[in-house]
């Protein structure tokens, strides 16, 4: 009887080490999918993080760009009233030395705009868009088309900082035309 109790032993312990092996896998195969659960959070957060720095990046460098944006609009009737000015002189003052300084002071303030990325939209002949000009009235003309601008409109670097206001075109063709 002796001999069979062995024999018992080594199946019991046989069945105790396939169990163990079974948890021992099973557990094995709960780690590793927490390990891929885990990857993967971690990998999402990384991406998300880079997705992050560049928006953030993006936005910084827009702001660069578009800081000086209230600074230049307030200075736009500066640049207004000296056009006006400059167009209302008489060719006898045009000639003197006072007022060929004033026009350079005039020059190099505009290239100073245009520096910071100012440049003006182009009105007169093009199709009216409501993007870019201000539709204040409606007078003789090509339909749709700016006859007159009023006032100029500028934009910095692609955003229209001040629309141009114009008037536009109703179809009526002038009298000296027709």
């Amino acid at each position: 009887m002796m001999p069979k109790e062995p024999e018992k032993e080594d199946t019991t312990e046989n069945n105790m080490d396939e169990e163990s092996e079974e948890g021992l896998e099973q557990a094995l195969a709960k780690a590793q999918e927490k390990v891929e659960i885990y990857l993967n959070n971690w990998q999402r957060a990384q991406a998300d993080f880079v997705n992050y720095k560049r928006r953030s990046e993006q936005e910084r460098e827009e702001i660069g760009r578009y800081a000086s944006s209230r600074l230049i609009l307030s200075l736009l009737p500066v640049l207004d009233d000296m056009e006006r000015a400059f167009s209302s002189i008489t060719p006898s003052i045009a000639k003197t030395d006072w007022a060929k300084g004033v026009g350079l002071i005039e020059k190099k303030f505009r290239s100073a705009l245009e520096a910071q990325g100012l440049c003006q939209i182009m009105a007169l002949g093009q199709t009216f868009d409501p993007n870019y000009h201000e539709a204040a009235m409606q007078i003789k003309g090509e339909e749709g088309i700016v006859i007159t601008e009023i006032q100029k409109g500028y934009m910095l670097n692609d955003r229209v900082l001040r629309p141009a206001v114009v008037a536009v075109g109703n179809g009526e063709i002038e009298e000296e035309e027709a």
